[in-house]
């Protein structure tokens, strides 16, 4: 067998069908690297054999793999990373692709596709059927991305984010939310801002947002802002480099309000720019400030609500 040649990066991806990996794989040579689509895995060593073409440089190489890959067999392509990865072969990394089974179903509906493990049976019978047979590769992944919450535009910034380039410090992602509309998905760090006061209350500050000049300057004359805000900032700049000297190069930091427009909207804001003057680069993302109101559930938590009804009866009392 012929000397294998050493690619600067080998990621495989993979993930269940309508996760993403096309986006992801065209995002990967949008970035630069070399990138082969359900390659075969008997012919795996023959792809890192082979050179790169006269003149050419040596790039990252991305493999996609799926079940509708030829061959295809959860535990022998684990085996397969294994035996790449030790010795003086490659320092071979797995991205996979996982998403809600009622959001592929959706997805499946809206382009009315096939899933390709049920051709002729329900799409849920294939999502199952494949989920089962991933398992193993989920379980030896060094990338998990869930896309359940995310459209094609944040993924592709997640895979620019995390695969254009390697700096010293943690790639950062800052994500506000509304808990209203659940946790988001891929958060490492989730911090809690319903305890400041809302400007929901507000009518005047109520169609705003956390961008805006008066709802700021309203958060930020809460007691609680300054010292939170100052106790958070010190705890992100005092964990990160501890991420990284562990090896973890993507964190994600989100802020949850209850709808995810006045309060962590601001305070994400404000982080990220502490986050900038201690020496990170992070990107900013707002997930649910482009979304419609849902006032019937944004209109606080409960606690929030039990103390605006107390204080609507004491003025009708009065």
């Amino acid at each position: 067998m012929p000397s294998l040649a050493h690619p600067k990066r080998l990621l495989l991806v993979t993930g269940l069908s309508g996760a993403g990996k096309s986006t992801v794989l065209k995002t990967l040579e949008d970035v630069g690297w070399e990138v082969v689509d359900n390659l075969p895995l008997s012919l795996l060593n023959h792809l890192l054999a082979t050179p790169p073409g006269s003149g050419a440089e040596e790039r990252p190489l991305a493999i996609g793999l799926d079940t509708r890959t030829r061959g295809f067999d959860a535990e022998r392509i684990v085996r397969k990373i294994k035996k790449l990865s030790s010795g003086d072969s490659y320092p071979v990394e797995m991205l996979y692709l996982d998403c809600a089974g009622t959001e592929l179903l959706r997805r499946y509906s809206e382009t009315r596709r096939r899933h390709p493990l049920a051709p002729d049976r329900p799409a849920t019978d294939g999502i199952a059927e494949e989920r089962e047979l991933m398992a193993p590769l989920r379980r030896w992944a060094d990338h998990v991305i869930d896309t359940t919450d995310t459209d094609s535009n944040a993924l592709r910034l997640q895979i620019r984010t995390r695969f254009a380039g390697e700096g010293d410090r943690p790639t950062l992602s800052v994500v506000s939310f509304g808990f209203a509309r659940g946790l988001p998905r891929n958060a490492d760090l989730v911090f809690d801002m319903r305890f400041l006061r809302n400007p929901h209350w507000d009518e005047v500050l109520r169609p705003l947002t956390g961008r805006d000049e008066p709802v700021r300057a309203y958060i930020a004359a809460d007691e609680a802002y300054d010292p939170a805000l100052a106790k958070i900032e010190d705890l992100l700049l005092t964990l990160l480099p501890r991420y990284r000297a562990e090896g973890k190069s993507y964190v994600t930091v989100a802020f949850g309000c209850t709808g995810g427009r006045h309060r962590s909207v601001h305070v994400a804001e404000r982080v990220a720019a502490r986050l900038r003057e201690g020496g990170f680069s992070p990107t900013v993302e707002h997930r649910d400030l482009a979304l419609p109101p849902r006032h019937q559930l944004e209109g606080g938590s409960g606690a929030e609500q039990a103390a605006r009804g107390l204080a609507a009866e004491a003025v009708q009392g009065e």
